[in-house]
């Protein structure tokens, strides 16, 4: 019994061995990609790991004599104040409704333009386009806020100066009137993001052989059939990896947006309240970095979730085209 145990172990030890000498071999071989891929995952590990070890401070009321480490600990106190408080159901709602309003208008618009961007033969048209669509995402929202009011200033806004005055209609307080904000938003947010998404469905399209489009025209099959039965199914996949990733941000909102573009309009709570922007203002004026931090863990907690169950969704419909 013995005898059979000890080649038993050498061989096991012999596997780990030759696994070991595989890594490095791989390793050595793959030294220049491994190399490039260190400033990336510094950046990952600064940015995404380390801040995880402040969690602690959610569980604890901070007073700035004591310090984060001496403050005492508060137990689930910091979430029952955010749970209890009469406007969650309002900043959830807001924040969840255009998460997802954003994410199902941005993705269509996205791949519509890349789909027409694709049929163009210019090479200096379609760049010319990519830079044109692209642009707005590197802008800040303090400028895009400038922006938007200087079409929605009441007086002399382009809005109110030009458009309503074409058509005999009475100047808007825009900043004073909700009913107008959902849709400010969403458009504000699809010309600043639908750019760069459709440059990463044009990437996935360029990757398409063009052999599938050849063997198309000699069936005779038109340029919407091309597009349905072709370009679509092809990024699909991209598509949907693009969903479950978004998933993960659906209880988080765009603070510049919801903040700086409506002016943190008081009126305007009802339809621009989110979670960011509550927690800011429950750390500027309650001066708590405990309950912000709850805020905070649950809104991650709650994506982690949805990336998961978006995932499996996806994976009980084709398990091919899942993430993971």
């Amino acid at each position: 019994m013995r005898e059979t145990a000890a080649p038993a172990r050498e061989t096991g030890q012999t596997r780990d061995q030759a696994k070991g000498v595989k890594f490095l071999r791989n390793f050595w071989q793959f030294r220049t990609l491994t190399l490039m891929l260190v400033p990336a995952a510094l950046v990952l590990l600064l940015n995404n790991y380390l801040p995880m070890f402040g969690l602690f401070i959610a569980f604890k009321k901070i007073n700035y004599i004591d310090g984060i480490w001496g403050s005492p600990w508060s137990g689930f106190e910091n979430f029952t104040f955010l749970f209890n408080n009469g406007s969650l159901w309002r900043i959830v709602r807001n924040t969840v409704g255009y998460s997802l309003t954003f994410m199902v208008v941005n993705l269509i618009l996205s791949v519509a333009i890349a789909l027409a961007l694709n049929e163009l033969r210019s090479r200096i048209a379609i760049k010319s386009y990519q830079s044109f669509l692209i642009m707005p995402h590197f802008l800040s929202m303090i400028i895009i806020s400038y922006l938007v009011y200087a079409f929605l200033h009441p007086t002399q806004g382009f809005m109110n100066a030009t458009i309503l005055k074409w058509f005999d209609k009475e100047p808007v307080s825009w900043y004073m009137v909700k009913d107008y904000w959902p849709f400010i938003l969403t458009f504000v947010s699809a010309w600043k993001g639908v750019g760069i998404g459709a440059v990463i469905f044009i990437a996935a399209i360029a990757g398409i052989d063009p052999e599938y489009y050849e063997a198309a025209v000699i069936d005779g099959a038109s340029k919407w059939k091309q597009m349905m039965h072709i370009t679509l199914p092809s990024i699909m996949p991209i598509i949907i990896i693009i969903t479950i990733l978004n998933m993960g941000h659906v209880f988080n909102s765009d603070f510049g947006l919801f903040y700086q573009v409506p002016l943190d309009s008081g009126v305007l709570y009802p339809v621009t309240d989110t979670v960011d922007t509550y927690v800011y203002r429950v750390l500027t004026q309650m001066n708590d970095i405990g309950m912000s931090s709850a805020a905070s863990m649950v809104q991650s907690i709650l994506g982690f979730i949805m990336v998961f169950v978006t995932n499996g969704v996806v994976r009980r419909i084709n398990s091919d085209q899942a993430l993971f």
